[in-house]
């Protein structure tokens, strides 16, 4: 937080009279006499977020003019208290500060630890009294919001619910004999002497209900051939725009070029994924040493440590089941969104810095270091994985990705490989298949007419790239076959 003083209200007053309202971080109240009713409401907003700044004695609707009447000195000694309301107590900064030739109450709400949160008016216990701050005013949390920031207090462990329906046989028996050998592998001391099914009890698969044995949803989720019979939206969806937005400007509709769910365990979702990803970005090419390299929009490494990090790290919470990891593909970005914001001691600031993270998957994410995937395993869990994303695009020259993280979701983007020199040229047609593939994600649909226009190429050499893009799986047609209107648009 900025701060707190003179020079620093009297610049965040003007800029509030130039916007012709408070914001996000600063919140202007008359309070001539007492103060204001809702002050509270104010102070777990800012509590609950990033803290702000409250200026007492200055009139919003007078264009933020110091208010008449407004008395310094009693409102200043009521602010002393007005923090012991709220529970957790808050403690603020308060400051008297003079404003053209008038004197000011300003008080600085700082943020509550994280552990702490959510932070309530107390007579009106958590779930009437504790609020968040939208644009420049205070709405109430939802209870689902409440419940994410309560988690903080204690390790979740919705990961190791036992799911009851499901038994043994709802788990793949090849990755089951994957984790029990990794777990003994890793530690023979532990493990070495353990039958396989005191393995996968310890280890979270299994859990004995009413003297049964059934799979958690951690074991599901690892190993499951169909975890979505029990629990349909633990699933990806993955979504295609033309644009870079989902809804169409010119319309006002939604509009996508494909959209696909992807079902299964987490292995098999995040092979699924990477699939869809490498099929539909396209590829460009730089000459190094006499050799053309391939540069793909998105590296697929740092795309894979991402998608195993939502499914990872995602809320599996009863009240989150409802919701499925989401992955969009525009024109100028990528996006890869999970239920559930950051969780315990992460932050923003902190991931890729120091290797540690606090995970609200203890088991989940414990177990999928044991689970296979192509030739190793599905995540390393030691808190490298943001590390490993921002190294993969380095190496590839993009930007670091941006993250936004609220306490309903969290979303990593990606932005979209700048083209190359010999793309930007005109040169990318020396490489047909992968040119009629740049061109086409750009537009939704293209005829062999428009490619050739577009290549300089002749119709029969477009026509035969074409139909061998369809062959592979790469293009699909989009009207009647022998259609002379036959246009063409990727596959997803």
């Amino acid at each position: 937080m900025p701060e707190l003083n003179e020079e620093t209200v009297i610049k965040a007053i003007h800029r509030m009279r130039s916007l012709g309202t408070d914001t996000q971080r600063w919140e202007v109240k008359e309070s001539v006499q007492e103060l204001p009713k809702k002050l509270q409401e104010t102070i777990s907003a800012f509590s609950n977020m990033r803290g702000g700044t409250i200026i007492l004695g200055l009139s919003e609707k007078n264009s933020f003019k110091p208010a008449d009447g407004f008395n310094a000195n009693k409102i200043y000694a009521q602010m002393q208290t007005i923090g012991d309301a709220m529970t957790p107590i808050v403690r603020m900064e308060v400051e008297k500060v003079r404003f053209e030739g008038r004197m000011l109450v300003v008080a600085q709400v700082p943020e509550m630890p994280k552990r702490m949160k959510p932070c309530y008016i107390s007579k009106r216990g958590m779930y009437d009294g504790a609020f968040i701050r939208s644009g420049d005013g205070d709405r109430h949390l939802t209870a689902y919001e409440i419940d994410r920031l309560s988690e903080s207090q204690h390790q979740p462990q919705f990961d190791i619910e036992p799911v009851e329906a499901a038994s043994i046989d709802d788990l793949d028996s090849g990755t089951i004999e994957g984790i029990t050998k990794r777990a003994r592998e890793l530690f023979p001391r532990v493990f070495g002497k353990l039958s396989k099914e005191t393995i996968l009890i310890q280890l979270g698969v299994l859990t004995r209900i009413n003297d049964r044995l059934c799979p958690t949803i951690a074991g599901l989720l690892a190993a499951g051939t169909f975890p979505q019979r029990y629990f349909p939206r633990l699933e990806i969806v993955f979504s295609v725009y033309p644009g870079t937005d989902k809804v169409e400007a010119a319309t006002g509709q939604l509009r996508y070029l494909n959209s696909k769910e992807i079902i299964g365990s987490i292995p098999e979702m995040l092979l699924e994924t990477l699939a869809l990803v490498q099929q539909r970005m396209n590829t460009g090419a730089v000459i190094e040493g006499g050799l053309r390299k391939d540069i793909p929009d998105y590296p697929l490494e740092a795309v894979r440590e991402a998608v195993a990090n939502a499914l990872q790290h995602r809320d599996y919470s009863p009240e989150g089941r409802g919701s499925q990891v989401q992955i969009n593909m525009y024109a100028d970005r990528l996006e890869i969104i999970n239920p559930g914001g950051l969780y315990g001691s992460t932050t923003v600031e902190s991931l890729g810095k120091d290797g540690i993270s606090s995970t609200r998957n203890e088991y989940l994410s414990r177990l999928l270091t044991y689970t296979p995937f192509e030739s190793g395993f599905v995540v390393e869990n030691k808190g490298t994985g943001f590390m490993v994303i921002e190294a993969a695009l380095a190496k590839s020259l993009m930007p670091p990705p941006t993250v936004k993280d609220t306490i309903t979701y969290f979303i990593l983007k990606f932005s979209k490989r700048r083209r190359t020199s010999d793309e930007m040229l005109g040169n990318i047609w020396e490489n047909v298949d992968n040119a009629i593939l740049n061109a086409l994600s750009d537009h939704s649909s293209l005829s062999v007419k428009d490619i050739t226009k577009m290549s300089g190429l002749s119709r029969s050499t477009i026509g035969n790239h074409v139909r061998k893009l369809v062959a592979d799986k790469k293009l699909e047609p989009i009207e009647p076959k022998g259609s002379p209107k036959q246009r063409y648009r990727l596959c997803v």
